[in-house]
């Protein structure tokens, strides 16, 4: 299985070393240039593309960690050339884009993981787990807190520019809105606020969004980009008419002393949420795309009675 990364930003590295924990091959890395690419492409020995579109040929799947406005395009194209796909989330900047992705796979009968990584994370597998067994009842309500610094790039900050990146709401807190939807289901409303819509020239900013589901559940989901490099936190209160589960990502820590520095830091250009497993969330999330891809071969060879190669699913 040859697999291709487009972006090589915290992200890509963090999907490479995942990949690298497969038997699947890394067969090269695309970037805005050569030289973004060059230090993955010499850790990993494989090549640099100067673009997805030369990567294409010589790829099963490709795996885009690619600033979130440059999603659509580039899934529409690897749909296009029948490759499978990993996509760092938000899957695009707009819905009708996002949609149009879906729809472009699955005309294409193309394999499509959207990285929502919190899944993979084992105290939110734990409490779904124990939702979906009844063990806390009916939801009621739900509150999911992110917090972390803004995001830094060296040049170029995307992540900042609301029109390429959607801003706390969209980049941070797409997260939770993914995890509440898994444990209470689809959403009928959503109300929302956040500190940039009022003061966009503020040097933090902080969301709120609160969802009203079909269920009856109500998820408050708070994010804010607000604390000081490398700080990041994660906190659960999920009610039922049964029971409550609590998560703090804080329970275990000592004092912190949550000071602003002035300089530079050495903290990643964006916050990641730590996990006391052996094994990243993010492993073992490419992990489970690389099995679906093989299942998918077993199956097609399980009905035809014949040996299917990778390459003819796509």
């Amino acid at each position: 299985m040859k697999v291709g990364i487009v972006g090589v930003g915290f992200m890509g590295t963090t999907h490479a070393a995942g990949w690298a924990d497969t038997p699947a091959q890394i067969v090269g890395f695309a970037a805005e240039t050569q030289l973004e690419a060059g230090k993955l492409a010499e850790q990993y020995k494989t090549k640099v593309y100067p673009n997805i579109d030369a990567m294409l040929p010589d790829v099963d799947v490709v795996d885009i960690c690619s600033p979130t406005h440059l999603h659509h395009e580039m899934i529409l194209k690897a749909a296009a050339a029948g490759k499978h796909i990993v996509c760092e989330k938000p899957l695009a900047r707009t819905t009708q884009e996002a949609w149009e992705t879906v729809n472009a796979c699955r005309k294409a009968n193309v394999l499509l993981l959207v990285a929502h990584v919190v899944r993979y994370f084992p105290e939110y597998a734990l409490a779904q787990s124990a939702i979906a067994n009844g063990q806390i009842g009916k939801l009621a309500v739900i509150r999911l807190h992110r917090g972390s610094y803004r995001p830094k790039k060296p040049a170029g900050n995307w992540f900042l520019d609301e029109a390429k990146s959607g801003g706390i709401l969209m980049d941070l807190m797409i997260h939770d809105y993914d995890y509440a939807r898994w444990i209470a289901g689809e959403v009928e409303s959503v109300l929302a606020q956040c500190v940039s819509k009022h003061h966009p020239n503020a040097p933090v900013d902080y969301g709120l969004v609160i969802l009203s589901h079909k269920s009856g559940a109500l998820s408050h989901i708070a994010g804010s980009w607000a604390y000081p490099p490398p700080t990041f936190r994660t906190h659960i209160e999920i009610a039922g008419d049964r029971g409550l589960i609590e998560f703090d990502s804080d329970s275990t820590a000592p004092i912190q002393n949550l000071i602003l520095k002035s300089g530079e830091s050495d903290a990643p250009d964006v916050g990641l949420p730590a996990s006391p497993v052996s094994e990243s969330p993010y492993t073992t999330q490419i992990k489970e795309f690389y099995t679906a891809l093989k299942d998918e071969a077993a199956i097609q060879s399980a009905q035809s009675g014949q040996p299917v190669q990778l390459q003819s699913l796509i």
